[in-house]
Formats: C-alpha cells, structure tokens, sequence
C-alpha cells in the first residue's frame, strides 16, 4: 500500500522492533490520532542514529513493541486540542527528547536532558520508522528552509548531540579533536570550523576515505585514533561509543582540557593513571538535549551553512541500513524515505 493510499484508508505503515535483537518488521497500524497538545506528522525523512542500534541490541531500553527513529523531518498533518505553535502544513521536526515532566529539580532547573520522568522519541514512545508519528508539539522544531528533508533528518540528533556536546567543550577552546568522524563529527566540524577553530578528526585505524572526508569538511588534521595528534588539544570530544579512547583524548589534550563523551552508551572505560587527568583535565558526558540546543543549533545550522552528507534507503531497507551504520560503511548519516517520496540523488 502507498503512502497516499495507506493515508487516505485511515491507516498507517511502519517498520517495528518487538524486542532486543529482533529483526524490524512491517506493520499496518490505525493512523494515530494526535491528543491534547500533540501534532500528527506526515514523515518525508528519518535518520538512522547509532541510538537505534543501541536500542536493537540492548544498551538502551525501549517499551516494546516500539517503532525506532528519531530524527525525523515532516509536515504536521493533524492538530491536537491546544496546540497554537504550529499550524497544519508546517515542515517540522522531532529530536530524541520527546517530553519531560516540568516539575522535577532538573526541568525547573533548565536542565530538562536530565528528566527525571522523560519520554524519548523511537524508544518509550513511537518514532519516525514509518509514514506517520505523533509527537508533543512543544518538543518539535521548525526546520530552516535551506535545508532539504532528508538533509535536515540527521540534524534533529547527530547535529543537536554534536552542538550540544560542543558547547560543553567551551567557547574559548579553540583547538578541538573529534573521536569518531561520522554523522554528529561531520556536522559539527563544519560549525567549528566556521566558528575558526581549529578540528582534528580521529578515524578508525585504516579509515582513509574517513579522513579524507574529514578534510574535505575543513578539519586541519585528520588520522587514526591510535596517533597522538600534531598539536595538544583544547578539548575533545568522544562520538564513538568505545570507553578506550577517554583515556587516548586525556593525554592528547593539554592541561586544563576537557573530554566530553557525546555517546548515549560507550563500552567500559578501561584503568588508566591518574597523571593522565592530573593538571585539571576533566571528563564530561553528554545527556540528551533540552529545547534551548535545538532552538540555538538550527540558527548556528543555518549561520554556518552546514551540509549534512547523506544515503537514502527506502523505509522498508531499515534493517540494510542499520547494518551499514554497524559496519562503518557510511561517510555522513543513513537516512530513510517513505514510500511514495523520491529518494535523495
């Protein structure tokens, strides 16, 4: 069934995970019907976020069965009672954090990434693997025009991580490391970049397309994790999820320097001494985003004109394009289109 017809038959298609390591499916659901505040979406694009294959193999729990996806680009099809930020017809977009209550320490505090009762989108609540979603309006965004759908999908999480992660790294630190050079990497290294910084990316061993990549988006240095770089580090920032590059990034920063880890989960951090933290080096982790990061980012986004590469799949050819995200064989971000929608060339 297409899109249109799916639609018009008051029905829905989406791609459904029942439970860790299980393959994605297809399913024919009721078109959801948006409640009180919530806005029902027309999906035209959703990346795929090295998250969801956290959420397949476990690392990070899911309420089951769950539709994965969340970074979603679309156009709100239906309102629900209350909303007045969006209309029908508005191109939008969905981030991780899908809700949060309002009235913990944290949400009082600005700090609503650290919720005590959150909701997050294509993992306690339906995502963007499918033709249509509902979503809570306060927690969408307006997606610039510049940026096309399938384009501006990868944005909505590896961008917001990556802007989120780098505003942790501090202002005034100017010469910045990537560890890990895929879709948050090559997103952020274009904003710091632009903001005069100076990027070094850090690839897999062996990875020369990835450092190639990584110069051609303006990093002045690009090699393997295994190499200590040219020059000390202001600050460091960790995207791939493997716990023995903390202690690689601390003795690559000078004193003073910070290690931010951007990733939802990373493997165990392995022993290491004391002198490689000594000197007032620190180590931060990245959790989630709030509202005010996704408001910042798409304006900097824009600013910086920031290029998201790209490779479309159809909806159906998830599972093909979570493994490729698992084999490290994608430059940029995996991004999936629904039927009945062309696919980026």
């Amino acid at each position: 069934m297409t899109q249109d017809a799916s639609a018009a038959a008051g029905a829905m298609t989406a791609m459904q995970l029942d439970g860790v390591g299980a393959p994605l499916r297809a399913v024919t659901r009721p078109l959801p019907q948006p409640g009180e505040g919530e806005i029902r979406i027309r999906v035209a694009a959703c990346g795929v976020c090295r998250t969801d294959l956290h959420i397949v193999d476990g690392e990070v729990m899911a309420c089951w069965p769950i539709v994965p996806g969340h970074e979603i680009v679309g156009t709100v099809e239906a309102l629900g009672a209350g909303v007045s930020s969006f209309e029908i017809g508005d191109r939008v977009g969905v981030p991780w954090l899908a809700n949060s209550c309002g009235v913990c320490a944290y949400c009082r505090s600005g700090a609503e990434n650290l919720c005590d009762e959150p909701a997050f989108t294509g993992c306690t609540r339906d995502g963007g693997y499918a033709t249509h979603t509902v979503a809570d309006a306060r927690y969408c965004f307006p997606i610039p025009a510049m940026f096309a759908d399938a384009e501006a999908a990868p944005l909505l999480c590896a961008g917001l991580i990556g802007w989120r992660a780098l505003r942790a790294a501090g202002e005034g630190k100017r010469i910045i490391g990537l560890y890990g050079f895929g879709a948050a990497a090559h997103i952020i290294a274009q904003i710091a970049a632009w903001q005069k910084r100076d990027v070094y990316a850090f690839t897999r061993p062996g990875d020369t397309a990835g450092q190639e990549f990584a110069r051609s988006l303006g990093c002045v240095w690009a090699g393997s994790s295994e190499t200590p770089p040219p020059a000390q580090l202001d600050a460091a920032i960790i995207f791939a999820p493997v716990g023995a590059l903390v202690p690689a990034a601390l003795r690559a920063v000078r004193k003073g320097g910070r290690v931010i880890c951007a990733g939802i989960h990373m493997s165990d951090i392995p022993q290491f001494p004391y002198a490689d933290l000594w000197g007032e080096r620190s180590i931060q982790s990245i959790a989630n985003l709030t509202r005010d990061d996704g408001e910042t980012f798409f304006e900097v986004a824009a600013q910086a004109a920031v290029r998201t590469a790209i490779t479309g799949y159809p909806l159906d050819e998830a599972a093909a394009a979570l493994d490729d995200l698992r084999n490290g064989r994608l430059a940029g971000a995996a991004v999936l289109i629904p039927p009945g929608q062309s696919l980026p060339g």
